[in-house]
Protein backbone atom coordinates (compact mmCIF):
# COMPACT_ATOMS: atom_id res chain seq x y z
CA UNK A 1 0.00 0.00 0.00
CA UNK A 2 1.14 3.47 -0.67
CA UNK A 3 2.16 5.70 1.95
CA UNK A 4 3.86 8.66 0.67
CA UNK A 5 2.11 11.34 1.57
CA UNK A 6 2.99 14.33 -1.10
CA UNK A 7 5.45 14.29 -4.38
CA UNK A 8 7.52 17.31 -5.70
CA UNK A 9 7.87 16.72 -9.30
CA UNK A 10 10.53 19.61 -10.86
CA UNK A 11 11.62 19.50 -14.70
CA UNK A 12 15.01 20.16 -14.61
CA UNK A 13 16.70 22.24 -17.54
CA UNK A 14 20.73 23.80 -17.15
CA UNK A 15 19.84 24.18 -13.07
CA UNK A 16 23.27 23.32 -11.84
CA UNK A 17 23.76 26.17 -9.69
CA UNK A 18 20.01 26.21 -8.13
CA UNK A 19 19.55 22.08 -7.54
CA UNK A 20 21.06 21.99 -4.61
CA UNK A 21 19.36 24.85 -2.58
CA UNK A 22 16.14 24.02 -3.75
CA UNK A 23 16.32 20.56 -2.87
CA UNK A 24 17.91 21.84 1.01
CA UNK A 25 14.93 23.99 0.97
CA UNK A 26 12.07 22.02 -0.33
CA UNK A 27 13.50 19.35 2.28
CA UNK A 28 12.98 21.84 5.11
CA UNK A 29 9.76 22.83 4.47
CA UNK A 30 8.45 18.94 4.04
CA UNK A 31 10.29 17.92 7.58
CA UNK A 32 7.03 17.63 9.25
CA UNK A 33 5.47 15.19 6.71
CA UNK A 34 6.18 11.37 7.36
CA UNK A 35 6.63 10.11 4.24
CA UNK A 36 7.59 12.65 0.57
CA UNK A 37 9.46 12.31 -2.55
CA UNK A 38 11.27 14.76 -4.11
CA UNK A 39 11.11 13.47 -8.25
CA UNK A 40 14.01 15.67 -10.19
CA UNK A 41 13.59 15.09 -13.89
CA UNK A 42 16.89 16.77 -15.75
CA UNK A 43 15.17 17.67 -19.27
CA UNK A 44 18.86 16.49 -20.94
CA UNK A 45 20.39 19.38 -19.53
CA UNK A 46 23.94 20.91 -21.28
CA UNK A 47 25.14 21.52 -18.02
CA UNK A 48 25.87 19.17 -14.90
CA UNK A 49 22.52 19.13 -13.70
CA UNK A 50 22.45 15.91 -13.66
CA UNK A 51 25.33 15.33 -11.87
CA UNK A 52 23.77 17.62 -9.14
CA UNK A 53 20.61 15.53 -8.77
CA UNK A 54 22.79 12.76 -8.20
CA UNK A 55 24.85 14.28 -5.35
CA UNK A 56 21.36 15.03 -4.07
CA UNK A 57 20.13 11.80 -4.02
CA UNK A 58 23.34 10.33 -2.14
CA UNK A 59 22.52 12.86 0.39
CA UNK A 60 18.93 12.38 1.00
CA UNK A 61 17.11 9.39 -0.52
CA UNK A 62 13.67 10.82 -0.50
CA UNK A 63 15.47 12.82 -3.73
CA UNK A 64 14.67 10.65 -7.07
CA UNK A 65 16.45 11.46 -10.24
CA UNK A 66 14.67 11.01 -13.89
CA UNK A 67 17.25 11.48 -16.75
CA UNK A 68 15.90 11.69 -20.01
CA UNK A 69 17.74 10.67 -23.38
CA UNK A 70 16.98 14.12 -25.05
CA UNK A 71 15.19 17.56 -24.38
CA UNK A 72 11.52 16.70 -24.61
CA UNK A 73 10.36 20.09 -22.96
CA UNK A 74 8.55 21.27 -19.63
CA UNK A 75 5.23 19.29 -19.84
CA UNK A 76 6.94 15.69 -20.69
CA UNK A 77 9.22 16.48 -18.49
CA UNK A 78 6.47 16.70 -16.07
CA UNK A 79 5.08 13.77 -17.69
CA UNK A 80 7.90 11.65 -16.98
CA UNK A 81 7.81 12.77 -13.20
CA UNK A 82 4.23 11.75 -12.68
CA UNK A 83 4.71 8.63 -14.22
CA UNK A 84 6.46 7.27 -11.39
CA UNK A 85 5.22 9.17 -8.61
CA UNK A 86 3.54 7.23 -5.81
CA UNK A 87 2.07 10.53 -3.76
CA UNK A 88 -1.68 11.01 -2.30
CA UNK A 89 -1.06 14.68 -3.80
CA UNK A 90 1.27 16.10 -5.91
CA UNK A 91 2.98 19.34 -6.42
CA UNK A 92 4.76 20.87 -9.39
CA UNK A 93 7.00 23.64 -10.16
CA UNK A 94 9.40 25.01 -10.99
CA UNK A 95 13.86 24.93 -10.66
CA UNK A 96 14.68 28.74 -10.67
CA UNK A 97 13.77 29.21 -6.99
CA UNK A 98 11.08 31.35 -8.31
CA UNK A 99 8.35 29.52 -6.26
CA UNK A 100 9.07 29.55 -2.48
CA UNK A 101 8.68 25.93 -1.27
CA UNK A 102 7.59 27.23 2.13
CA UNK A 103 4.17 27.38 -0.19
CA UNK A 104 3.82 24.13 -0.93
CA UNK A 105 2.13 23.24 2.38
CA UNK A 106 -0.37 26.16 1.43
CA UNK A 107 -0.97 24.39 -2.12
CA UNK A 108 -1.09 20.40 -0.32
CA UNK A 109 -4.16 21.89 2.18
CA UNK A 110 -6.37 23.38 -0.40
CA UNK A 111 -6.22 19.49 -1.77
CA UNK A 112 -7.05 17.84 1.25
CA UNK A 113 -9.45 20.43 1.86
CA UNK A 114 -11.67 18.57 -1.41
CA UNK A 115 -10.09 20.53 -4.19
CA UNK A 116 -8.77 18.58 -7.21
CA UNK A 117 -6.04 21.47 -7.98
CA UNK A 118 -4.88 24.15 -6.72
CA UNK A 119 -2.76 26.62 -8.71
CA UNK A 120 -0.21 29.53 -6.73
CA UNK A 121 -1.38 33.58 -7.95
CA UNK A 122 1.14 35.75 -7.73
CA UNK A 123 0.26 39.70 -7.11
CA UNK A 124 3.34 40.62 -9.03
CA UNK A 125 5.05 38.29 -10.96
CA UNK A 126 8.67 38.84 -11.57
CA UNK A 127 8.96 38.34 -14.64
CA UNK A 128 9.86 39.41 -18.31
CA UNK A 129 6.88 41.83 -19.62
CA UNK A 130 7.16 39.40 -22.95
CA UNK A 131 6.42 36.33 -20.56
CA UNK A 132 3.42 38.00 -18.93
CA UNK A 133 1.68 39.32 -21.95
CA UNK A 134 2.05 35.73 -23.42
CA UNK A 135 0.70 34.51 -20.53
CA UNK A 136 -2.33 36.84 -20.56
CA UNK A 137 -3.03 35.82 -23.86
CA UNK A 138 -2.10 31.51 -23.29
CA UNK A 139 -5.11 32.51 -20.80
CA UNK A 140 -7.52 33.96 -22.72
CA UNK A 141 -7.10 31.43 -25.03
CA UNK A 142 -7.98 28.90 -22.36
CA UNK A 143 -10.85 30.81 -21.24
CA UNK A 144 -12.44 30.64 -25.17
CA UNK A 145 -11.79 27.07 -25.84
CA UNK A 146 -11.62 25.42 -22.56
CA UNK A 147 -13.95 26.90 -20.70
CA UNK A 148 -11.15 27.81 -17.97
CA UNK A 149 -12.95 30.54 -14.67
CA UNK A 150 -11.43 33.47 -15.01
CA UNK A 151 -10.32 34.16 -11.64
CA UNK A 152 -7.82 30.77 -12.34
CA UNK A 153 -4.49 32.06 -13.24
CA UNK A 154 -2.74 28.54 -14.88
CA UNK A 155 0.57 29.18 -12.59
CA UNK A 156 3.36 26.16 -12.90
CA UNK A 157 3.16 25.78 -9.59
CA UNK A 158 0.54 23.78 -8.22
CA UNK A 159 -0.63 20.72 -6.12
CA UNK A 160 -2.93 17.79 -7.87
CA UNK A 161 -4.82 14.89 -6.22
CA UNK A 162 -3.40 11.63 -7.21
CA UNK A 163 -6.80 10.41 -8.97
CA UNK A 164 -6.46 13.59 -11.15
CA UNK A 165 -2.59 12.80 -11.68
CA UNK A 166 -3.59 8.79 -12.97
CA UNK A 167 -5.90 10.83 -15.28
CA UNK A 168 -3.16 13.02 -16.44
CA UNK A 169 -0.88 10.15 -16.77
CA UNK A 170 -3.74 8.33 -19.01
CA UNK A 171 -3.08 11.03 -22.07
CA UNK A 172 -1.11 9.20 -24.82
CA UNK A 173 -0.96 12.44 -27.09
CA UNK A 174 2.80 12.89 -28.61
CA UNK A 175 1.85 16.82 -27.31
CA UNK A 176 0.62 16.90 -23.46
CA UNK A 177 -0.03 20.48 -22.34
CA UNK A 178 -0.87 19.40 -18.44
CA UNK A 179 -2.98 23.09 -17.29
CA UNK A 180 -5.03 21.92 -20.95
CA UNK A 181 -5.61 18.44 -19.81
CA UNK A 182 -6.18 19.33 -16.32
CA UNK A 183 -9.39 22.43 -17.54
CA UNK A 184 -10.44 19.02 -19.37
CA UNK A 185 -11.08 16.48 -16.75
CA UNK A 186 -12.05 18.84 -13.97
CA UNK A 187 -13.75 22.10 -12.60
CA UNK A 188 -12.96 21.70 -9.15
CA UNK A 189 -9.95 24.71 -9.08
CA UNK A 190 -9.12 26.82 -6.72
CA UNK A 191 -6.15 28.95 -6.00
CA UNK A 192 -3.82 30.78 -3.66
CA UNK A 193 -1.69 34.02 -3.71
CA UNK A 194 1.91 33.43 -2.84
CA UNK A 195 4.78 35.87 -3.12
CA UNK A 196 6.62 35.53 -6.89
CA UNK A 197 10.51 36.01 -6.51
CA UNK A 198 13.36 37.17 -8.49
CA UNK A 199 14.75 34.59 -10.49
CA UNK A 200 18.21 33.61 -8.77
CA UNK A 201 20.35 32.36 -11.35
CA UNK A 202 20.87 32.88 -15.44
CA UNK A 203 17.50 33.73 -18.09
CA UNK A 204 14.68 32.06 -18.50
CA UNK A 205 14.52 29.21 -20.80
CA UNK A 206 11.07 30.10 -22.39
CA UNK A 207 12.18 31.80 -25.13
CA UNK A 208 9.86 33.37 -28.02
CA UNK A 209 10.21 29.63 -30.05
CA UNK A 210 8.92 28.12 -26.47
CA UNK A 211 6.01 30.66 -25.72
CA UNK A 212 4.76 29.69 -29.43
CA UNK A 213 4.50 25.70 -29.12
CA UNK A 214 2.99 26.49 -25.81
CA UNK A 215 0.07 28.75 -27.61
CA UNK A 216 0.20 26.33 -30.56
CA UNK A 217 -0.12 23.62 -28.25
CA UNK A 218 -3.22 24.99 -25.75
CA UNK A 219 -5.05 26.71 -29.40
CA UNK A 220 -4.98 23.05 -31.35
CA UNK A 221 -4.20 20.35 -28.04
CA UNK A 222 -7.55 20.00 -26.85
CA UNK A 223 -10.17 21.85 -29.03
CA UNK A 224 -11.12 21.86 -33.20
CA UNK A 225 -12.50 25.45 -32.81
CA UNK A 226 -9.90 26.72 -34.61
CA UNK A 227 -10.76 24.26 -37.70
CA UNK A 228 -14.38 26.11 -37.72
CA UNK A 229 -13.60 29.28 -37.44
CA UNK A 230 -11.46 28.82 -40.72
CA UNK A 231 -14.86 27.48 -42.10
CA UNK A 232 -16.02 30.39 -40.72
CA UNK A 233 -13.23 32.77 -41.90
CA UNK A 234 -13.21 30.54 -45.95
CA UNK A 235 -17.08 31.20 -45.90
CA UNK A 236 -17.02 35.06 -45.16
CA UNK A 237 -14.52 35.50 -47.51
CA UNK A 238 -16.34 33.66 -50.03
CA UNK A 239 -19.51 36.18 -49.01
CA UNK A 240 -17.07 38.92 -49.53
CA UNK A 241 -15.90 38.08 -52.71
CA UNK A 242 -19.15 37.42 -53.80
CA UNK A 243 -20.59 41.29 -53.37
CA UNK A 244 -17.27 42.35 -54.78
CA UNK A 245 -18.44 40.66 -57.86
CA UNK A 246 -21.65 42.11 -57.76
CA UNK A 247 -20.18 46.03 -57.14
CA UNK A 248 -17.84 45.40 -60.27
CA UNK A 249 -20.52 43.99 -62.70
CA UNK A 250 -22.46 47.00 -61.66
CA UNK A 251 -19.42 49.25 -62.09
CA UNK A 252 -18.87 48.17 -65.60
CA UNK A 253 -22.79 48.13 -66.61
CA UNK A 254 -23.59 51.26 -65.37
CA UNK A 255 -20.08 53.34 -65.96
CA UNK A 256 -18.98 52.30 -68.93
CA UNK A 257 -15.68 54.46 -68.61
CA UNK A 258 -14.55 52.44 -65.09
CA UNK A 259 -11.57 52.39 -64.32
CA UNK A 260 -10.27 48.77 -64.18
CA UNK A 261 -7.17 49.34 -62.20
CA UNK A 262 -4.95 46.66 -60.92
CA UNK A 263 -4.73 47.84 -57.18
CA UNK A 264 -8.09 46.04 -56.52
CA UNK A 265 -6.49 42.81 -58.40
CA UNK A 266 -3.65 42.86 -55.99
CA UNK A 267 -5.49 43.55 -52.97
CA UNK A 268 -7.85 40.89 -53.15
CA UNK A 269 -4.79 38.12 -54.11
CA UNK A 270 -3.20 39.37 -50.87
CA UNK A 271 -6.20 39.07 -48.54
CA UNK A 272 -7.45 36.00 -50.08
CA UNK A 273 -4.12 34.27 -50.73
CA UNK A 274 -3.58 35.30 -46.55
CA UNK A 275 -6.86 33.36 -45.81
CA UNK A 276 -5.62 30.55 -47.54
CA UNK A 277 -2.42 30.04 -45.67
CA UNK A 278 -3.64 31.06 -42.27
CA UNK A 279 -6.22 27.91 -42.93
CA UNK A 280 -3.96 25.90 -44.44
CA UNK A 281 -1.44 26.58 -41.66
CA UNK A 282 -3.85 25.71 -38.77
CA UNK A 283 -5.42 22.60 -40.82
CA UNK A 284 -1.64 21.38 -41.43
CA UNK A 285 -0.91 21.91 -37.83
CA UNK A 286 -3.61 19.68 -36.89
CA UNK A 287 -2.50 16.88 -39.69
CA UNK A 288 0.57 17.39 -38.19
CA UNK A 289 -0.04 15.99 -34.35
CA UNK A 290 -2.12 13.36 -36.17
CA UNK A 291 0.51 12.24 -38.27
CA UNK A 292 2.92 12.01 -35.10
CA UNK A 293 0.54 10.28 -32.82
CA UNK A 294 -0.39 8.07 -35.26
CA UNK A 295 3.12 6.87 -35.54
CA UNK A 296 3.44 6.93 -31.77
CA UNK A 297 6.09 9.84 -31.28
CA UNK A 298 6.46 8.86 -27.38
CA UNK A 299 6.18 11.83 -24.59
CA UNK A 300 9.86 11.41 -23.57
CA UNK A 301 12.49 8.70 -23.23
CA UNK A 302 13.82 7.57 -19.85
CA UNK A 303 17.14 7.05 -19.67
CA UNK A 304 18.01 6.55 -16.12
CA UNK A 305 16.24 6.81 -12.64
CA UNK A 306 17.95 6.65 -9.39
CA UNK A 307 15.80 5.98 -6.73
CA UNK A 308 16.41 4.59 -2.56
CA UNK A 309 14.51 0.85 -3.80
CA UNK A 310 17.23 0.60 -6.64
CA UNK A 311 20.10 1.27 -3.88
Amino acid sequence: MNNTEISIIIPVFNSENTIAILCEEIISALSSFNSFELILVNDCSADASWRKIMEAHQQNKNIIGVNLRKNSGEDNAIMAGLSISTGKILVLMDDDLQHNPKDIIKLYNECKNGYDVCFANFDVKKQSVFKNISSKINGKVMEIFLKKPKHIYLSSFKAIKREIANEIISFSGSFPYVNGIILTITNNLTQITVEHFERKEGISNYNKKRMLSLFLKSLTGFSIAPLRMAIFAGFGASVFGFCLIIKYLLDYYYHRDYLRGWTSVVVLIIFFGGLILMSLGIIGEYIGRIYLSINNKPQYSIAEVVRNDEE
